[in-house]
């Protein structure tokens, strides 16, 4: 990845989730964006599951600077485990996660970004441990797309807003709340289809 590229990926990456995921870490139930239970285990699996995907993040931020790859070539294999380790966690913790989801489409959201997550890095793992690099480099890459969905599902939301107006002849139907719940059900669907195209059809067609 050219190195202007991968910088503004990383400034935008961080722009978004960091904001998103801190108000977690201060482990108060009351902060969280998503209603829960008192109680339950569901919000510590919640601030856990955003844990390791920032960490996974973060990791795979770094696996794609072509400098590191090339100069520590330890450091690459070191953090590629460590990206691994955090996707399979994180993803496990979600799916432990949707079950207490009372939203319905976006309960299948979830779970569907999940098993693409798990599947994607799982399809990676195993080509690297068989040493088939090309294949590990796509699959990685896929898997990457996926981490992403965490960015640009947020970062779509506006685009998704217009176009629901738009839809409406720019009416509210269900009022300012029903417009954001609708938009809020489909921006993980979203997110995943279109990194989905930039990542085969940019990307790993182009290479």
């Amino acid at each position: 990845m050219k190195r202007r590229s991968w910088w503004l990926l990383v400034i935008v990456s961080l722009g978004v989730m960091i904001p998103f995921a801190a108000p977690y870490f201060t482990f108060n139930p009351a902060n969280s964006r998503v209603s829960n239970t008192p109680g339950s285990l569901q919000f510590p699996l919640l601030v856990a599951h955003i844990g390791f995907a920032f960490i996974a993040l973060v990791a795979g931020l770094l696996q794609f600077s072509d400098r590191l790859r090339a100069q520590r070539p330890k450091l690459h294999r070191s953090l590629g485990r460590v990206y691994v380790g955090s996707v399979f966690v994180s993803s496990l913790l979600a799916l432990g996660i949707v079950g207490d989801i009372d939203n319905f489409p976006k309960a299948v959201s979830f779970l569907a970004l999940s098993l693409f997550w798990l599947f994607t890095t799982w399809q990676g793992y195993r080509s690297a441990v068989r040493r088939n690099f090309t294949e590990h480099r796509k699959w990685m890459i896929r898997s990457f797309g996926i981490t992403l969905v965490a960015v640009s599902g947020r970062l779509l939301v506006p685009f998704l807003l217009l176009a629901y107006a738009l839809l409406h002849g720019f009416s509210l139907p269900a009022g300012r709340e029903g417009m954001v719940e609708d938009v809020l059900n489909v921006n993980i669907w979203a997110g995943l289809l279109v990194n989905f195209m930039l990542v085969e059809w940019v990307i790993l067609k182009r290479k």
